[in-house]
């Protein structure tokens, strides 16, 4: 059997809970995609793509405290796990190989 498929807004996604360190959860998720891929994103969308990857074992969450600021809700924190930060890293590599295996292409 071959590695989980991640797409590229799980993928995206999925880096986003790696550079957030404990802090990620779907607001601040879907703030750090927008600021850094000029994207419009979509909080469901987020949401879903958390789910997936938490069924994949890409990511685990807990449930934090609650809060004043939000009315007593308690939020979901993800963090990434030694699986998701494999399949990272596996994807990282293959991107990589294909970069430096593009001919030099001259366009004059």
């Amino acid at each position: 059997m071959g590695r989980p498929y991640l797409g590229e807004f799980e993928e995206l996604v999925l880096l986003t809970v790696a550079v957030l360190e404990g802090g990620a959860y779907g607001v601040a998720i879907a703030s750090e995609l927008k600021k850094r891929t000029d994207r419009i994103i979509s909080l469901s969308g987020v949401h879903i793509a958390l789910y997936r990857l938490e069924e994949k074992g890409f990511v685990k969450s807990v449930l934090g405290g609650a809060t004043n600021e939000r009315g007593g809700r308690r939020k979901r924190l993800f963090n990434i796990t030694a699986l998701g930060k494999r399949t990272l890293d596996e994807m990282r590599d293959i991107r990589n190989e294909l970069w430096t295996s593009i001919p030099k292409l001259s366009f004059s």
